[in-house]
């Protein structure tokens, strides 16, 4: 898995990072899925506004099935005409690949069971190693510096594209699949060596949580919006001792579900509006459910790997006055992507529509701005804030 990214070549990672579950909000997918209905959606329109064209779904499709009638790749014909629509997330994807986005959504992953993150001077580091995976068995923890992937340096490298590699799929590639090697180049204190695995099929977890029972504190780390997300958010919460203060880290989310960021947003809110989001000039809302908890002080930290619907959820609970944000600007992933289905049966995924916050602050290209910027030790900032805003209800 992920951790905190940052894309310095968006379209040219765009296929690795989503299939790594570094990826935007993908509303269609949701739809296709049967996650996308107006109840789980807490879905209401507003009144119509236009929205930039991208690449068109015909003009696509078109340009896909002209190529295949002349005995050449359809998806790389959709490919190019994406690529000079200028849309800055389109992307097109096998069946397979795609297969491998919907599982991913799902709550699956082919990979070693390690989320990385940036740290000082562009190293990435373990951030967490998910119990009983290939890594874990190997003895790889926290805080241990990976230096090379197959060889391959990756001090530097955006943590979207590190990802890739580690899944297998880098350079835009295809996932590997389960069963398939991987040698970690790993440092700990000083002590370098070469750690050889072998990837699996891992179930993700997607969200943990642990106490700080001296300053009653409970923090509840979100790493991605899969299926059922929202509510192992909402469940996290109910379960945190009685006036525990709440830091929700955001930080390294990479996006995911959107109706699972809506339902997350609801363990904190009693009802009312979460985002809005144009699809081809038609606006709608998003609502929280009633009957969250409104009374525990809440603090979220994000940073400039925060993408999508962690923005959303950020933005949110920043507008709606119910958390202070503690962190640096995130990423600025906002836009509305909708897959249609080639004639190859590969599928194209283009922008079709861009979410704003509460607030109507446009997120694509932007970002959150936290209400406090901190980068070294965001963390324990963001405990000294709690600490001041009081016990929980």
């Amino acid at each position: 898995m992920s951790g905190p990214c940052t894309f310095l070549r968006p379209r040219s990672v765009r296929r690795g990072a989503a299939l790594t579950l570094v990826f935007g909000c993908v509303v269609a997918v949701g739809t296709a899925s049967g996650l996308w209905d107006g109840e789980t959606a807490n879905a209401a329109r507003l009144p119509a506004r236009s929205v930039a064209r991208a690449a068109d779904r015909a003009e696509v499709a078109r340009a896909a099935a002209e190529a295949m009638a002349h005995g050449k790749s359809g998806a790389q014909a959709a490919e190019e005409v994406v690529s000079r629509s200028g849309d800055r997330w389109g992307a097109v994807y096998s069946a397979r690949e795609f297969e491998d986005v919907r599982q991913a959504l799902d709550g699956s992953y082919v990979g070693v069971g390690i989320w990385v993150r940036g740290g000082h001077g562009g190293r990435i580091e373990v951030a967490r190693v998910q119990p009983g995976a290939p890594a874990g068995h190997a003895g790889v923890r926290a805080g241990d510096r990976l230096r090379t992937i197959d060889g391959r340096a990756v001090t530097g490298q955006p943590v979207t594209e590190v990802v890739a590699r580690l899944r297998g799929a880098g350079d835009g590639g295809r996932p590997a699949r389960a069963g398939t090697p991987v040698e970690l180049g790993l440092e700990r204190g000083g002590h370098a060596w070469q750690e050889p695995l072998h990837r699996t099929r891992l179930a993700t977890e997607t969200v943990t949580a642990r106490r700080w029972a001296a300053d009653r504190t409970t923090r509840i780390t979100v790493g991605s919006f899969t299926r059922s997300t929202g509510e192992q958010v909402r469940r996290a919460v109910r379960k945190a001792p009685a006036g525990d203060r709440i830091l929700l880290d955001l930080r390294g989310n990479s996006g995911g579900l959107v109706t699972e960021a809506v339902t997350a947003a609801s363990a904190f809110l009693d009802g009312g509006l979460v985002a809005t989001y144009d699809v081809r000039g038609e606006q709608q809302a998003l609502y929280a459910r009633q009957g969250g908890d409104t009374g525990r002080p809440l603090v979220v930290l994000v940073d400039g790997g925060t993408m999508s619907a962690a923005e959303l959820l950020a933005g949110a609970l920043q507008d709606r006055g119910r958390a202070v944000v503690v962190g640096s600007r995130t990423f600025g992933k906002g836009s509305v992507q909708m897959p249609s289905e080639l004639p190859d049966g590969s599928v194209a995924e283009l922008t079709v529509g861009h979410y704003r916050t509460p607030a109507g602050r446009l997120v694509d290209g932007r970002g959150i701005t936290p209400d406090l910027a901190v980068r070294g030790g965001a963390e324990d900032r963001a405990r000294t804030v709690l600490s001041g805003l009081g016990g929980g209800a």
